[in-house]
């Protein structure tokens, strides 16, 4: 296979990339690595307005001399900082006071998480010190929150929620933060003495993006957390211990669209059905056993989301989508079960009757249990080059169980099983084994090891010709029929058998330079029942490779060429796919711009018809101007494999979005995708088609608000009309009140748009509705 580059690329990367660099001066500044903070036990009550008045506050140790960690690297930020911590029996006690010009700042009144964008101070909290997880603690200056996990085999969990307390306030040099984090929301050890890890941290949102921090960091070294400073005197403090109960009582109303049969030789008529009012209760419960120990239970949980996920665009994807986790009974240890592969994806708990957890952190070692059994089981089949949407399993029991160990050096061994049974029979069960060697401050490996056994249930209705992928072989009439490693059918006909994975990661990072080189495989048989795997029977071998040029001056920040070539083999050995990436993205100081450019080409084996010439050249864009408007777009153009066709077609993708702030209390929320494809030897139209959504907030305080989304899907040729009402004391709280509205365009009326149009009648295409739905939630947290 030849690649051709187009000759203004490279003209691109040779003239951006001898652009000289700049010097910025740093007179008289010297950064501190790992600095210290000796703090002490507050002596009175501290009230949490914002207004750091309390006598605590101006004896309480101090945190300051921070430094700009990005862009720049570790030189004299452009504003001031500091940051000051205490604790009483309860509670630790974090000020953070942003020096800036009042004018400028950019806050917003809005959810909680749904800060991002605003300038933030915040804090990460390592309180094992074994820098393998922490806590992570914002608030913009309304005092709006956001908090995460972070750890370091799955990077930040913004799904992640505790209870705790902020306030902030504009002052005349700037804005600042107060918060009051519970002990009891947290986990640490049981000791008399302690001294964590710690970071206190600054967005400051202007032009760029700029980090402050109070740590200064070597870029070479790829352990973020162990370069944070170190905070000691907390004495005497007891970690979360206790009992919470969350009860929960969600009502609903539905109706819908039905069509009613009028008798031998008339047309059918339209209806509506509205079925009776129904309602459920659920309980959960959260047990503290230990500081290091927590078990929680739950009966008939409440797994519904108050916001649907949004569409995405599947006409030319020959595998199912996924889908993020935002169910808040997944988020305690959330991090013990991510790894390489997906072999933990949550969402395949779809209707659980009860549900369990267990997660466990002492030192250096965490284990963690998840076990359900679920009503409504989705089942998802990999094949080599598609997989099947998800198909109606029936009732299962999932038992989940992770061990992992971060030793000294943040290196980490992991241990991961699942195990799914269906009633009537049928199992799938995973063992993983992985890892991370830090063979140098800037050299690391990372790999996993995967053994899956399958048994199928022995019923084939599930695969019967009715729930064929669109993408399927046509030469099988169902999936029954379908082989998938030459002796296997796909069918659900109770045959068992063994799968393998495996994925090795070498990844090289230092201050400028990134490369990583990774190999990996899947055998035929290889399924992930309690996962998600799109594909097997794959062997990748790949490399990624960039290096970020630094401006300190002038307008352009950053430029960073990047190279990614790539192989896919079936285990056979026979290439399915080879392709070679080429990406230039830049970085200015101006309204935080953003763009990228990229070229893509290679050649493809999809079910037997090789792709000899695949391509696309690929531009981005995005940026700040101020803190009302932020926006992006992307356009993709190429030749493309039209999947459902099994043809190439000329395929053009747009993408736009713009997030509006007419009112510090209003946000609007706009996204457009659009993607067509038309044959490129008969001109053909594959597809062609759009989606378009809206979200609309306002912020009443900061417990009432009101959301609304407007989504149209020109594929499905479906309005969803969202709105919903919410009043939240805390993550867990919470009453809301809303209904969605699906509209769906009716084919065949006759002009009144009541009845189908009788042979040889005149008829009409309407949009009509097709299904209502009022619903509420009451939850509340006890804690005891």
């Amino acid at each position: 296979m030849r690649f051709r580059l187009p000759y203004w690329l490279f003209v691109s990367v040779f003239v951006l990339l001898t652009v000289p660099q700049g010097v910025k001066s740093q007179d008289q500044f010297t950064p501190v690595y790992r600095p210290s903070l000796s703090i002490h036990r507050a002596a009175g009550e501290i009230k949490v307005d914002g207004w750091l008045n309390d006598p605590d506050w101006q004896s309480a140790a101090i945190a300051d001399h921070f430094v700009e960690s990005y862009p720049g690297d570790q030189i004299k930020p452009p504003v001031a900082t500091r940051a000051m911590m205490t604790y009483d029996d309860d509670h630790l006690f974090v000020a953070i006071i942003g020096e800036a010009d009042p004018k400028e700042v950019r806050a917003s009144h809005c959810e909680r998480d749904q800060t991002p964008g605003d300038d933030n101070l915040g804090v990460f909290i390592d309180t094992y010190g074994d820098a393998a997880w922490a806590y992570v603690f914002y608030a913009n200056a309304y005092g709006v929150q956001y908090d995460a996990m972070w750890s370091n085999s799955f990077g930040t969990d913004t799904e992640y929620d505790l209870i705790w307390e902020s306030a902030g306030q504009i002052t005349d040099s700037g804005f600042q933060v107060e918060l009051a984090i519970p002990f009891a929301s947290l986990r640490f050890p049981n000791r008399e003495k302690h001294e964590w890890r710690v970071e206190f941290h600054r967005y400051h949102e202007r032009e760029v993006t700029y980090e402050l921090t109070w740590c200064a960091y070597d870029r070479d070294e790829s352990c973020w957390p162990c370069q944070w400073g170190t905070v000691t005197g907390i004495e005497n403090v007891t970690p979360g211990k206790g009992v919470e109960i969350i009860p929960a009582l969600v009502g609903y109303q539905s109706g819908q669209s039905t069509t009613i049969p009028r008798g031998e030789g008339m047309t059918d008529s339209l209806g509506w059905t509205n079925l009776d009012p129904d309602g459920e209760m659920s309980v959960s419960a959260k047990y503290s056993i230990s500081s290091n120990a927590t078990a929680e239970l739950a009966f008939n949980p409440d797994f519904s989301q108050v916001e649907a996920d949004a569409d995405q665009i599947d006409v030319n994807s020959p595998t199912a989508l996924s889908f993020p986790e935002k169910r808040p009974f997944f988020q305690e240890g959330r991090d013990l079960f991510q790894t390489l592969y997906n072999v933990v994806y949550t969402r395949s708990i779809n209707d659980p009757a009860v549900a369990a957890k267990f997660t466990f952190r002492k030192g250096s070692t965490s284990i963690g249990y998840l076990g359900a059994y679920d009503e409504h089981s989705p089942v998802i089949i990999p094949f080599e080059d598609f997989s099947t949407s998800d198909l109606p399993g029936g009732k299962s029991a999932s038992n989940i169980l992770s061990a992992r160990h971060t030793f000294s050096d943040n290196s980490q061994l992991g241990l991961l099983m699942t195990d799914r049974r269906f009633d009537g029979g049928g199992a799938g069960t995973a063992l993983s084994l992985d890892g991370m060697l830090r063979l140098t401050k800037s050299l690391k490996w990372l790999w996993q090891a995967i053994a899956t056994h399958t048994t199928e249930p022995n019923d084939t209705v599930f695969t019967a010709p009715g729930y064929l992928d669109r993408f399927d072989d046509s030469t099988a009439t169902n999936l029954n029929d379908q082989l998938f490693d030459g002796q296997h059918t796909a069918g659900f006909d109770g045959e068992s058998f063994w799968g393998h994975g495996y994925i090795s990661l070498l990844d090289l990072e230092t201050s400028n330079f990134y490369l990583s080189t990774r190999v990996s495989e899947t055998s035929p048989t290889f399924r992930l029942d309690n996962g998600f795997e799109a594909r097997n029977n794959r062997r990748q071998a790949s490399v990624i490779s960039y290096y970020v040029f630094r401006f300190d001056d002038g307008l352009l920040k950053a430029i960073t060429p990047q190279v990614y070539p790539a192989r896919i083999w079936n285990t056979d050995g026979t290439v399915k796919e080879e392709s070679i990436d080429l990406n230039l993205s830049i970085d200015l100081r101006k309204a935080q711009i953003r763009g990228c450019t990229d070229y893509t080409v290679g050649s493809e084996l999809y079910r037997g018809i090789q792709f000899k010439r695949v391509w696309s050249f690929h531009q981005c864009i995005s940026m700040v101007p101020s803190k009302v408007l932020a926006f992006g777009g992307n356009i993709n153009y190429g030749d493309q494999i039209a999947y459902a066709w099994k043809a190439i077609g000329r395929q053009t993708a747009l993408g736009f979005w713009c997030d509006l702030m007419p009112h510090d209390r209003v946000q609007i929320e706009n996204s457009y995708s659009h993607v067509k494809s038309r044959h490129t030897e008969t001109n053909q139209e594959l597809f062609n088609g759009f989606i378009a959504r809206s979200r609309m907030s306002m912020q009443f305080s900061r417990e009432l608000s009101l959301r609304f989304v407007v989504q149209y899907n020109e594929f499905s040729r479906a309005w969803d009309f969202d709105p919903l009402i919410t009043y939240k004391l805390n993550p867990f709280t919470l009453f809301y009140i809303g209904s969605t509205y699906d509209y769906e365009k009716d084919y065949g009326l006759d002009r009144s748009g009541n009845y189908y149009a009788a042979d040889g009648d005149e008829s009409c295409d309407m949009t009509r509705l097709k299904s209502r739905q009022f619903f509420m939630k009451l939850q509340y947290l006890f804690q005891l």
